[in-house]
């Protein structure tokens, strides 16, 4: 099997760890192999390239392949801020505000959470904490506080959640300076009792400023995705974002151009209203990964504004697999620099 490699770690899944148990019995041979995130889009073909290559082997009759999976953390140093039990902290964040950012944050959490992945979801966005609402959870629900005084997460569509939205009233503004906002963020992080998490996905506001800075200081950040539409005004603050992270050492895990174009549900008409390609140009561009395009279909919106996210409330449609795909890809970027260290 070391001759089987991983399509996107480009090493053998021998030498990698993947292979876990093997066993022979007569000409029957099972196999347990282990992925590195239950999200991995190319399961299938790591499947079947192990399967081809014990058959070609004289005397075997059968060949049984399991398949599970196990999320690595990064091969890093953890900040003393970093809660012992997430593996990985993935930042979503948007040059500027109306791209979609939490929308599209929202549905790769719920994405990743239906491949069996432990997933928690905090939203870093203190002025205007809308992840609650796509999520569908009650204005008036709010988190339990343990004896040792560490907050429950709100657990809803199979993520654990945390938000400025679910700590005080809707309808009340948040008129904070950067000090205070830091400290919301911090104890976000360190007080919030997340538990084991695999992934666990921060909804950034739009920018560059005082919360993507805490976060960054404060844990050890496996990547940022980079959220845009397609338009040349968009890809600007795109090009701010990603210099951001670089400079404060943050992998970027890729790029996802969102609103990319009109399906027409009528006649099946393909219009890019807001341009088409741009963030898979500025990707190429700046040289990091293009995680893929979601296109504009008012379902979307819907979906977000009664708490039912396109992931689940019309899995099998073209906007959904696009989410589903996308998180398979996140996936991998996170599983490559969890086992490799690349930026």
């Amino acid at each position: 099997m070391k001759g089987v490699k991983d399509p996107d770690l480009h090493r053998d899944i021998v030498s990698l760890g993947m292979v876990k148990e093997v066993g022979i019995e007569g000409g029957r041979v099972s196999i347990h192999v282990e992925l590195t995130t239950p999200a991995c889009p190319l399961k299938e073909q790591i499947k079947q390239d192990v399967e081809k290559a014990v058959r070609a082997l004289e005397g075997v009759k059968e060949v049984s392949v399991q398949m599970s999976s196990n999320v690595r953390r990064a091969q890093s140093v953890l900040p003393a801020g970093t809660p012992a039990g997430i593996k990985n902290v993935i930042a979503v964040a948007s040059g500027k505000g109306g791209v979609g950012k939490t929308t599209v944050c929202v549905n790769l959490a719920v994405a990743l959470a239906s491949t069996g992945a432990a997933v928690g979801l905090m939203d870093g966005d203190i002025y205007g904490p809308n992840v609650p609402l796509m999520l569908g959870i009650p204005p008036d629900e709010r988190p339990r506080v343990t004896e040792d005084e560490k907050i429950v997460p709100i657990e809803a569509l199979g993520l654990k959640v945390i938000s400025m939205g679910v700590m005080v009233p809707p309808e009340t503004p948040m008129v904070w300076r950067g000090p205070m906002l830091h400290s919301a963020v911090t104890q976000f992080l360190q007080k919030v009792e997340w538990g084991e998490l695999d992934y666990l996905l921060v909804d950034l506001p739009p920018g560059t400023g005082d919360v993507q800075l805490s976060l960054v200081q404060t844990v050890s950040v496996t990547g940022a995705v980079i959220v845009t539409t397609p338009q040349e005004v968009a890809l600007m603050d795109v090009r701010k974002g990603i210099a951001m992270f670089q400079k404060t050492h943050v992998p970027i895990l890729g790029v996802v151009e969102n609103m990319s174009s009109f399906i027409c549900p009528h006649c099946g008409e393909t219009t890019p209203i807001f341009s088409q390609g741009g963030g898979k140009q500025v990707a190429q561009k700046l040289d990091v990964p293009f995680l893929g395009e979601i296109p504009i279909d008012p379902r979307i919106r819907e979906g977000g504004d009664r708490g039912k996210p396109m992931v689940i409330a019309y899995p099998d449609s073209p906007a959904a697999r696009q989410f589903q795909a996308v998180a398979g890809v996140l996936a991998q970027q996170v599983s490559i620099i969890d086992i490799l260290g690349t930026k």
